[in-house]
């Protein structure tokens, strides 16, 4: 095999697909990224059996042939190449040479047979989706996913259809975080659970672009994500996501609008008296149309008030701030509604149109004078 391509382009690709190398693996073979020249393209693969990364790269194909290269080598050497043209070379016991102006690399490879090939999957169900969209909706949710393993499907992300909309999911069993989009078309009913994993990835490799779709293809058991020149699988997460419609009431005693500007800076500045891993809630004392903040720490005390619009019953309630200032953060608007019913029930922050809803429970708290 003989290839020769610019050396941004290379680059490119092998980032892309390197994030679905394993971290730790019984198979070396799985630690290596498939160069695949042998059909008239420069094809990268990188799959850990759970996900796999296929993308096309430009480049000049002088010789067909294969290869699997260790990756984290390969990524290493691309990177610190100079930028310029890159020639890889290889021959038939596996020797590969890998030369850019006075660079020259020789190492071993590995043979493209052993090498575990994405799966074949049938492209019935699919639903079409912008770049902008789907890498919005990734970072609007992904925060409230769990990041243990004790229950699989917290560490996924429900993706529901039905006719043009497609809602969204995540909840960590303190949390829930749910955007509901309008699509172009209508599509037929689909419900799966996408592991965390993958959509983390996937809005790293997206361009975010408006004006450019990914194409997304449901299986029993896979999603696929095709976009530019890259393809992205992976395992679905089995079982049945949870009910969350009866946790969502719509019922409330207390219903707060504020800046949410003004509010997300306040959380922010009592998070100063917080030391990482102390789990000092953040107590708001809501009366007619004013809020007092507080916080209490090993550090010191802070207290503001912030003017708001109430509706309904005063209340006083304690949240942990880290979840507060992970939902403000993603949302746009800036005026936002938080919805209370007592002080041991969930608040729910949620606009008009219900294009977004925020569900966080409170914490116990004993007060201070």
């Amino acid at each position: 095999m003989k290839l020769v391509c610019k050396k941004a382009n290379l680059l490119n690709g092998v980032q892309i697909v390197s994030k679905a190398v394993p971290g730790k693996t019984t198979m070396p073979i799985l630690e290596c990224i498939l160069i695949d020249a042998s059909k008239g393209e420069i094809k990268l693969t990188a799959n850990d059996m759970e996900l796999g990364i296929e993308t096309i790269i430009d480049g000049d194909i002088v010789e067909k042939g294969i290869i699997a290269l260790d990756a984290k080598i390969f990524l290493e050497i691309v990177r610190k190449l100079p930028d310029n043209m890159i020639t890889i070379e290889t021959d038939s016991n596996l020797n590969t040479v890998i030369t850019c102006e006075k660079a020259k690399f020789n190492i071993v490879g590995k043979s493209g047979e052993d090498f575990s090939y994405l799966p074949q999957i049938e492209k019935d169900h699919n639903v079409v989706i912008s770049q902008f969209t789907l890498k919005e909706i990734i970072r609007q949710t992904i925060f409230s996913i769990a990041d243990n393993e004790n229950n699989k499907l917290m560490t996924g992300e429900l993706f529901e259809i039905k006719d043009n909309n497609l809602k969204v999911v995540s909840l960590d069993g303190h949390r829930i975080s749910l955007r509901n989009i309008e699509l172009k078309d209508s599509y037929e009913p689909i419900k799966v659970v996408v592991p965390g994993k993958t959509l983390n990835e996937i809005s790293k490799i997206l361009t975010g672009e408006a004006d450019k779709d990914v194409t997304i293809y449901f299986t029993d058991k896979h999603i696929l994500f095709e976009f530019d020149q890259t393809v992205v699988l992976s395992r679905l997460i089995e079982g049945e996501y949870f009910k969350i419609d009866q946790m969502l009431s719509t019922d409330y005693e207390t219903k707060m609008n504020i800046n949410k500007k003004e509010f997300l800076n306040c959380i922010d500045r009592a998070t100063l008296l917080v030391k990482e891993g102390d789990k000092k809630p953040i107590i708001m004392n809501i009366t007619d149309s004013d809020m007092e903040l507080k916080i209490n720490s090993t550090i010191g005390s802070m207290n503001e008030n912030i003017d708001i619009t109430k509706e309904g019953k005063d209340i006083m309630i304690g949240f942990n701030p880290k979840f507060l200032i992970d939902a403000l953060k993603v949302i746009d608007d800036e005026e936002i509604n938080i919805y209370m019913v007592n002080p041991k029930a969930p608040c729910i922050i949620r606009d008009e149109q219900n294009s977004y809803l925020y569900l966080i429970l409170p914490v116990n708290f004993t007060v201070s004078n």
